[in-house]
């Protein structure tokens, strides 16, 4: 009846192989678009793909040499070392293109290595500057996939010659249609209500939803003959036979859990996420990096040196490492979860982009330009400017609006 033998997870199994099969991410992927472009033209060059787990990243990889007819060789940064980097190299060199032509990327008649290098947050500066001539010389074409932001982890001169894609999370809609190829494999059937509870469990993630559809199907599809309902996903939920990856769900739950309650004030709670983090083996920058944007954001100024102190956690975090840092960790947590909460710079920026983003680059006022010539300054450029004082600085479609008043203006 259902499809559940093959020990190949499900994932895996109906991994799309084309473009055509592919779901989500239209913004690159669509027609036009700037991946679609690269795959019709056969001109692929080095890229970052950075999002979310489980939202396409290792298959777009994949189908891009699919397509290209390069040769794909896949690494995790986890486990790969310098040997394998040379073994990779060594094998796109003996690729008899020459250097420019290699630098116009893979074609259908140059096929060309492609490595993809998953996590590549987690090679440190050495391995990163191991790989930069290789790919600066067209020698390998590298698609790297991270899930952190790649400005923090990937080293400047290799980051400056990749191109940086940003993939999004799944819509429920995108999910709807993950789940139904997985059924539809499976050889099983749901009830509505239980395809859009997984969507909604899902997060955004198509591996999360397939995970828990697999195992839901291996526990009662034959109890229920093939017809699946939410209280079997329910049951599924509680059963020990379903692992979620600790790198995946749990990583953000906890990260979003330690936000909340630093800004509760709850500093014996942020304590115990923390500490959970940390006997993970939860890299230790990316907390500190929640640490400064949580600096900015959520106390701003209420305490303006807040943001100091974070940034110097993440100096020591740099400096440190594991074990030691997790101190400095702990001192930032418990002054940061300390400290008084202020989002009103936060909240007057983003009122800010939202106008710019409504009204687009509305007229500077005249007085407020730049006159470096003798016309501009003609034209009014610069006329009437006070350096202090009362006067209209906004565009005047905005005249008169408000974005920030401290908490002393407002009572």
């Amino acid at each position: 009846m259902q499809n559940i033998t093959n020990m190949q997870p499900l994932a895996d199994r109906i991994r799309p192989k084309t473009l055509d099969e592919f779901i989500g991410q239209t913004h690159l992927v669509g027609v036009g678009k700037p991946i679609y472009q690269m795959i019709k033209q056969g001109r692929i060059h080095s890229m970052l793909f950075w999002g979310p787990p489980g939202v396409g990243k290792t298959t777009l990889a994949r189908i891009i040499a699919h397509h290209t007819e390069m040769e794909l060789v896949a690494l995790s940064a986890v486990s790969a070392g310098k040997d394998d980097l040379r073994r990779v190299v060594n094998m796109a060199r003996n690729d008899d293109r020459t250097p420019i032509e290699k630098l116009a990327g893979g074609t259908q008649s140059s096929k060309g290595v492609l490595l993809f290098l998953d996590e590549i947050h987690r090679f440190n500066k050495a391995q990163q500057d191991f790989l930069l001539p290789y790919v600066e010389d067209g020698t390998i074409t590298l698609i790297g996939a991270t899930t952190e932001n790649p400005s923090f982890e990937v080293i400047a001169a290799l980051l400056s010659r990749c191109q940086v894609f940003i993939l999004q999370s799944l819509s429920e809609d995108d999910l709807r249609e993950v789940v139904r190829r997985g059924l539809a494999e499976l050889g099983v059937q749901m009830d509505e209500d239980g395809i859009t509870f997984l969507t909604q469990f899902a997060n955004g993630d198509g591996r999360n939803a397939l995970n828990l559809l697999e195992a839901t199907t291996r526990l009662y599809a034959d109890d229920a003959e093939g017809h699946l309902r939410l209280e079997h996903i329910k049951l599924a939920l509680q059963s020990k036979h379903l692992r979620y990856d600790k790198a995946n769900e749990e990583h953000y739950d906890t990260i979003s859990a330690y936000i909340k309650c630093m800004r509760a004030g709850d500093v014996s709670a942020a304590l115990y996420y923390l500490a959970r983090m940390v006997h993970a083996g939860e890299d230790p920058k990316f907390i500190a990096r929640r640490m400064v944007i949580f600096a900015s954001e959520d106390i701003g100024m209420a305490l303006p040196t807040a943001l100091v102190v974070a940034n110097e956690v993440f100096k020591a975090v740099e400096t440190i490492g594991y074990p030691e840092c997790q101190i400095n960790l702990a001192h930032g947590t418990v002054y940061l979860a300390s400290a008084p909460k202020n989002r009103e710079a936060y909240d007057a920026y983003f009122m800010a982009l939202d106008d710019v983003a409504t009204h687009g680059n509305l007229p500077i006022p005249l007085h407020l330009r730049n006159a470096p010539t003798k016309l501009m300054k003609e034209l009014g450029y610069g006329d009437g400017y006070q350096a202090y004082g009362e006067q209209n600085r906004l565009p005047d479609k905005l005249k008169g609006r408000v974005y920030y008043r401290s908490s002393s203006e407002s009572h």
